[in-house]
Protein backbone atom coordinates (compact mmCIF):
# COMPACT_ATOMS: atom_id res chain seq x y z
CA UNK A 1 0.00 0.00 0.00
CA UNK A 2 1.34 3.43 -0.96
CA UNK A 3 1.85 5.78 2.02
CA UNK A 4 -1.04 8.26 2.06
CA UNK A 5 -1.31 11.35 4.26
CA UNK A 6 -4.27 13.43 5.33
CA UNK A 7 -2.92 16.12 2.98
CA UNK A 8 -3.11 13.66 0.05
CA UNK A 9 -6.70 12.83 1.01
CA UNK A 10 -7.68 16.51 1.16
CA UNK A 11 -6.04 17.29 -2.20
CA UNK A 12 -7.56 14.26 -3.94
CA UNK A 13 -11.06 14.67 -2.53
CA UNK A 14 -11.23 18.33 -1.59
CA UNK A 15 -13.60 19.38 -4.36
CA UNK A 16 -15.60 16.15 -4.64
CA UNK A 17 -16.11 15.87 -0.90
CA UNK A 18 -16.17 19.65 -0.26
CA UNK A 19 -13.63 19.17 2.53
CA UNK A 20 -12.53 22.03 4.75
CA UNK A 21 -10.05 21.96 7.61
CA UNK A 22 -11.76 22.91 10.86
CA UNK A 23 -8.67 22.49 13.02
CA UNK A 24 -5.21 20.96 12.99
CA UNK A 25 -4.17 22.18 9.56
CA UNK A 26 -0.54 22.05 10.64
CA UNK A 27 -0.84 18.27 11.22
CA UNK A 28 -2.20 17.15 7.82
CA UNK A 29 1.00 15.21 7.08
CA UNK A 30 -0.19 12.43 9.40
CA UNK A 31 -0.31 9.07 7.66
CA UNK A 32 -3.49 7.12 6.96
CA UNK A 33 -2.40 3.47 7.31
CA UNK A 34 -5.67 1.87 6.12
CA UNK A 35 -7.80 2.83 3.13
CA UNK A 36 -11.23 2.04 4.67
CA UNK A 37 -13.13 4.56 6.79
CA UNK A 38 -14.56 4.01 10.27
CA UNK A 39 -17.49 5.34 12.30
CA UNK A 40 -16.26 5.24 15.94
CA UNK A 41 -19.59 4.64 17.65
CA UNK A 42 -18.46 1.85 19.98
CA UNK A 43 -15.17 3.61 20.71
CA UNK A 44 -17.06 6.73 21.80
CA UNK A 45 -19.02 4.48 24.16
CA UNK A 46 -15.75 3.28 25.69
CA UNK A 47 -15.40 -0.09 23.90
CA UNK A 48 -12.01 -0.23 22.17
CA UNK A 49 -11.65 -3.91 21.36
CA UNK A 50 -11.32 -4.20 17.54
CA UNK A 51 -11.29 -0.40 17.24
CA UNK A 52 -10.09 0.48 13.72
CA UNK A 53 -7.85 3.32 14.87
CA UNK A 54 -5.70 3.23 11.70
CA UNK A 55 -8.57 4.61 9.59
CA UNK A 56 -10.17 8.01 9.01
CA UNK A 57 -12.80 8.47 11.75
CA UNK A 58 -16.16 9.78 10.53
CA UNK A 59 -18.45 11.62 12.93
CA UNK A 60 -21.95 11.44 11.48
CA UNK A 61 -25.42 12.26 12.74
CA UNK A 62 -25.60 9.26 15.10
CA UNK A 63 -22.16 9.88 16.63
CA UNK A 64 -22.94 13.58 17.03
CA UNK A 65 -26.26 12.86 18.74
CA UNK A 66 -24.60 10.43 21.13
CA UNK A 67 -21.85 12.90 22.04
CA UNK A 68 -24.47 15.59 22.59
CA UNK A 69 -26.27 13.34 25.09
CA UNK A 70 -23.16 13.21 27.32
CA UNK A 71 -22.12 15.77 29.88
CA UNK A 72 -19.24 18.04 28.79
CA UNK A 73 -16.89 16.28 31.23
CA UNK A 74 -17.83 12.79 30.01
CA UNK A 75 -17.73 13.93 26.38
CA UNK A 76 -14.18 15.22 26.79
CA UNK A 77 -13.11 12.02 28.55
CA UNK A 78 -14.46 9.84 25.71
CA UNK A 79 -12.94 11.99 22.97
CA UNK A 80 -9.56 12.14 24.68
CA UNK A 81 -9.59 8.33 24.90
CA UNK A 82 -10.34 8.01 21.17
CA UNK A 83 -7.66 10.52 20.19
CA UNK A 84 -5.09 8.73 22.34
CA UNK A 85 -5.37 5.74 19.95
CA UNK A 86 -3.28 7.61 17.31
CA UNK A 87 -6.03 8.00 14.72
CA UNK A 88 -5.20 9.78 11.42
CA UNK A 89 -7.98 12.41 11.46
CA UNK A 90 -11.65 13.16 12.09
CA UNK A 91 -14.20 14.08 9.42
CA UNK A 92 -17.47 15.66 10.59
CA UNK A 93 -20.24 15.25 8.00
CA UNK A 94 -23.39 17.30 7.32
CA UNK A 95 -21.30 20.46 7.92
CA UNK A 96 -21.88 20.26 11.66
CA UNK A 97 -19.57 22.19 13.94
CA UNK A 98 -17.07 20.31 16.05
CA UNK A 99 -17.67 20.08 19.78
CA UNK A 100 -15.20 22.20 21.77
CA UNK A 101 -14.16 19.04 23.59
CA UNK A 102 -13.33 17.40 20.23
CA UNK A 103 -11.21 20.36 19.18
CA UNK A 104 -9.31 20.30 22.49
CA UNK A 105 -8.69 16.55 22.32
CA UNK A 106 -7.61 16.75 18.67
CA UNK A 107 -5.26 19.64 19.42
CA UNK A 108 -3.70 17.79 22.34
CA UNK A 109 -2.95 14.77 20.13
CA UNK A 110 -2.13 16.73 16.92
CA UNK A 111 -5.05 15.30 14.95
CA UNK A 112 -6.61 17.22 12.03
CA UNK A 113 -10.37 17.80 12.09
CA UNK A 114 -12.12 18.10 8.72
CA UNK A 115 -15.69 18.96 7.75
CA UNK A 116 -17.90 18.03 4.81
CA UNK A 117 -21.49 19.05 3.94
CA UNK A 118 -22.25 15.57 2.56
CA UNK A 119 -24.50 13.14 4.39
CA UNK A 120 -22.50 10.41 6.07
CA UNK A 121 -23.33 7.42 3.84
CA UNK A 122 -22.59 9.30 0.62
CA UNK A 123 -19.41 10.74 2.08
CA UNK A 124 -18.13 7.31 3.07
CA UNK A 125 -18.92 5.86 -0.37
CA UNK A 126 -17.15 8.68 -2.21
CA UNK A 127 -14.22 8.86 0.21
CA UNK A 128 -13.66 5.09 -0.02
CA UNK A 129 -13.25 5.35 -3.80
CA UNK A 130 -10.80 8.22 -3.38
CA UNK A 131 -8.77 6.28 -0.82
CA UNK A 132 -8.70 3.19 -3.07
CA UNK A 133 -7.34 5.34 -5.89
CA UNK A 134 -4.72 6.88 -3.61
CA UNK A 135 -3.36 3.52 -2.40
CA UNK A 136 -3.54 1.78 -5.80
CA UNK A 137 -0.22 0.54 -7.27
CA UNK A 138 1.23 3.08 -9.71
CA UNK A 139 4.04 3.42 -12.19
CA UNK A 140 5.14 6.05 -14.68
CA UNK A 141 6.07 5.09 -18.23
CA UNK A 142 7.50 6.99 -21.18
CA UNK A 143 4.81 7.34 -23.80
CA UNK A 144 1.76 9.28 -24.95
CA UNK A 145 -1.76 8.01 -24.35
CA UNK A 146 -4.88 8.70 -26.39
CA UNK A 147 -8.52 7.66 -26.31
CA UNK A 148 -9.50 6.30 -29.73
CA UNK A 149 -13.26 5.71 -29.78
CA UNK A 150 -13.27 4.20 -26.31
CA UNK A 151 -9.98 2.33 -26.64
CA UNK A 152 -7.12 3.60 -24.48
CA UNK A 153 -3.87 3.39 -26.48
CA UNK A 154 -0.39 3.98 -25.07
CA UNK A 155 2.09 5.01 -27.79
CA UNK A 156 5.70 4.37 -26.83
CA UNK A 157 9.06 4.39 -28.54
CA UNK A 158 12.52 5.95 -28.53
CA UNK A 159 12.87 9.73 -28.13
CA UNK A 160 12.25 11.51 -31.45
CA UNK A 161 10.34 8.58 -32.99
CA UNK A 162 7.19 10.72 -33.27
CA UNK A 163 5.01 9.77 -30.29
CA UNK A 164 3.74 13.29 -29.63
CA UNK A 165 3.24 14.09 -33.33
CA UNK A 166 1.23 10.89 -33.75
CA UNK A 167 -0.87 11.72 -30.69
CA UNK A 168 -1.43 15.24 -32.06
CA UNK A 169 -2.61 13.79 -35.36
CA UNK A 170 -5.05 11.64 -33.36
CA UNK A 171 -6.42 14.72 -31.62
CA UNK A 172 -6.84 16.44 -35.01
CA UNK A 173 -8.85 13.40 -36.16
CA UNK A 174 -11.29 13.94 -33.29
CA UNK A 175 -9.83 11.61 -30.67
CA UNK A 176 -8.85 12.65 -27.14
CA UNK A 177 -5.47 13.14 -25.49
CA UNK A 178 -4.93 11.51 -22.11
CA UNK A 179 -1.20 12.16 -21.56
CA UNK A 180 1.80 13.31 -23.57
CA UNK A 181 5.33 11.92 -23.24
CA UNK A 182 4.86 10.63 -19.66
CA UNK A 183 1.85 8.55 -18.63
CA UNK A 184 0.98 7.58 -15.07
CA UNK A 185 -0.57 4.12 -14.78
CA UNK A 186 -2.45 2.79 -11.78
CA UNK A 187 -4.19 -0.48 -11.04
CA UNK A 188 -7.65 0.08 -9.60
CA UNK A 189 -9.51 -2.13 -7.13
CA UNK A 190 -11.11 -4.16 -9.95
CA UNK A 191 -7.73 -4.97 -11.51
CA UNK A 192 -8.06 -2.57 -14.44
CA UNK A 193 -5.05 -0.48 -15.51
CA UNK A 194 -5.95 3.21 -15.78
CA UNK A 195 -3.78 5.85 -17.44
CA UNK A 196 -3.59 9.59 -16.77
CA UNK A 197 -1.17 12.49 -17.07
CA UNK A 198 0.97 13.83 -14.24
CA UNK A 199 -0.83 16.84 -12.78
CA UNK A 200 1.86 19.32 -13.81
CA UNK A 201 1.74 18.39 -17.53
CA UNK A 202 -1.97 17.59 -17.81
CA UNK A 203 -3.63 18.83 -21.03
CA UNK A 204 -0.28 20.03 -22.48
CA UNK A 205 1.84 18.65 -25.30
CA UNK A 206 5.42 19.26 -26.39
CA UNK A 207 5.89 19.29 -30.16
CA UNK A 208 9.49 19.40 -31.39
CA UNK A 209 10.18 22.65 -33.18
CA UNK A 210 6.92 24.18 -31.96
CA UNK A 211 7.18 23.97 -28.18
CA UNK A 212 4.44 23.59 -25.58
CA UNK A 213 0.78 23.76 -26.59
CA UNK A 214 -2.39 23.69 -24.47
CA UNK A 215 -4.60 21.12 -26.20
CA UNK A 216 -8.12 22.15 -25.02
CA UNK A 217 -7.44 25.79 -25.94
CA UNK A 218 -6.65 24.78 -29.51
CA UNK A 219 -9.03 21.85 -30.06
CA UNK A 220 -11.77 22.25 -27.42
CA UNK A 221 -12.60 20.43 -24.22
CA UNK A 222 -13.66 17.30 -26.11
CA UNK A 223 -10.04 16.80 -27.15
CA UNK A 224 -8.84 15.76 -23.69
CA UNK A 225 -9.58 12.99 -21.20
CA UNK A 226 -8.52 13.11 -17.55
CA UNK A 227 -8.22 9.34 -17.25
CA UNK A 228 -8.66 6.30 -19.49
CA UNK A 229 -8.45 2.53 -19.22
CA UNK A 230 -5.36 1.07 -20.91
CA UNK A 231 -6.47 -1.37 -23.63
CA UNK A 232 -3.55 -1.43 -26.07
CA UNK A 233 0.17 -0.62 -26.19
CA UNK A 234 1.71 0.41 -29.51
CA UNK A 235 5.50 0.38 -29.73
CA UNK A 236 6.95 2.50 -32.54
CA UNK A 237 10.39 1.63 -33.93
CA UNK A 238 12.45 2.56 -37.01
CA UNK A 239 12.18 0.25 -40.03
CA UNK A 240 14.76 -2.52 -39.72
CA UNK A 241 15.12 -2.09 -35.96
CA UNK A 242 13.09 -4.79 -34.25
CA UNK A 243 11.19 -5.88 -37.35
CA UNK A 244 11.49 -9.47 -36.17
CA UNK A 245 9.03 -8.60 -33.39
CA UNK A 246 6.39 -7.31 -35.83
CA UNK A 247 3.38 -9.58 -36.25
CA UNK A 248 2.55 -9.99 -39.95
CA UNK A 249 -0.63 -12.03 -39.51
CA UNK A 250 -2.08 -11.14 -36.11
CA UNK A 251 -2.24 -14.81 -35.15
CA UNK A 252 0.42 -14.43 -32.47
CA UNK A 253 -0.43 -11.15 -30.71
CA UNK A 254 2.06 -9.85 -28.21
CA UNK A 255 1.28 -8.80 -24.68
CA UNK A 256 3.03 -6.95 -21.87
CA UNK A 257 2.66 -7.46 -18.15
CA UNK A 258 1.64 -4.16 -16.53
CA UNK A 259 1.37 -4.54 -12.77
CA UNK A 260 0.14 -8.11 -13.17
CA UNK A 261 -2.30 -7.40 -16.03
CA UNK A 262 -1.59 -8.64 -19.58
CA UNK A 263 -2.08 -5.75 -22.04
CA UNK A 264 -2.10 -6.37 -25.83
CA UNK A 265 1.09 -5.09 -27.49
CA UNK A 266 1.61 -4.16 -31.15
CA UNK A 267 4.99 -3.29 -32.65
CA UNK A 268 4.85 -0.93 -35.66
CA UNK A 269 7.75 0.19 -37.91
CA UNK A 270 7.98 3.90 -38.65
CA UNK A 271 8.98 4.91 -42.17
CA UNK A 272 8.97 8.23 -44.07
CA UNK A 273 5.55 8.94 -45.52
CA UNK A 274 3.77 6.33 -43.45
CA UNK A 275 0.61 7.66 -41.77
CA UNK A 276 1.15 6.24 -38.28
CA UNK A 277 -1.93 7.96 -36.87
CA UNK A 278 -4.12 6.14 -39.39
CA UNK A 279 -2.43 2.78 -38.73
CA UNK A 280 -2.83 3.16 -34.96
CA UNK A 281 -6.46 4.22 -35.40
CA UNK A 282 -7.12 1.01 -37.34
CA UNK A 283 -5.24 -1.00 -34.69
CA UNK A 284 -7.50 0.47 -32.00
CA UNK A 285 -10.64 -0.32 -34.00
CA UNK A 286 -9.38 -3.86 -34.58
CA UNK A 287 -8.79 -4.22 -30.83
CA UNK A 288 -12.32 -3.01 -30.21
CA UNK A 289 -13.62 -5.72 -32.54
CA UNK A 290 -11.60 -8.31 -30.61
CA UNK A 291 -13.26 -7.18 -27.39
CA UNK A 292 -16.59 -7.80 -29.14
CA UNK A 293 -15.51 -11.33 -30.10
CA UNK A 294 -14.43 -10.77 -33.72
CA UNK A 295 -10.80 -11.60 -34.55
CA UNK A 296 -10.18 -11.01 -38.27
CA UNK A 297 -6.86 -12.90 -38.31
CA UNK A 298 -8.31 -15.99 -36.66
CA UNK A 299 -11.43 -15.90 -38.83
CA UNK A 300 -9.35 -15.75 -42.04
CA UNK A 301 -7.04 -18.48 -40.76
CA UNK A 302 -10.05 -20.71 -40.07
CA UNK A 303 -11.39 -20.08 -43.59
CA UNK A 304 -8.03 -20.93 -45.18
CA UNK A 305 -7.74 -24.12 -43.17
CA UNK A 306 -11.29 -25.10 -44.17
CA UNK A 307 -10.55 -24.47 -47.87
CA UNK A 308 -7.25 -26.39 -47.76
CA UNK A 309 -8.87 -29.26 -45.88
CA UNK A 310 -11.68 -29.40 -48.43
CA UNK A 311 -9.22 -29.45 -51.33
CA UNK A 312 -7.03 -32.01 -49.63
CA UNK A 313 -10.03 -34.22 -49.05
Amino acid sequence: MRPVTVRDFIEAGGSMLSLTVAAGGEHVDRHIPEEALNRPGLALAGFFQYFANRRIQVIGLAEGAYLKSLTPQEREKRLQAVCARHIPCFVITRNRHAFPELLRAAKAHRIPVLRSPMITSRFINAATIIMENLVAPRQRVQGSMVDIMGIGVLIEGAPGIGKSETALAMVERGHSLVADDVTELRKDSSGVIMGSAPEITRYHMEIRGLGIIHVPSLFGVASIRREMRLDLIVRLHPVGDGDEDDDRTGLQPGTRDVMGVEIPLISLPVAPGRDMAHVIEVAALNQKLKFLGHDAAKELDAKLIAVLTEKGG
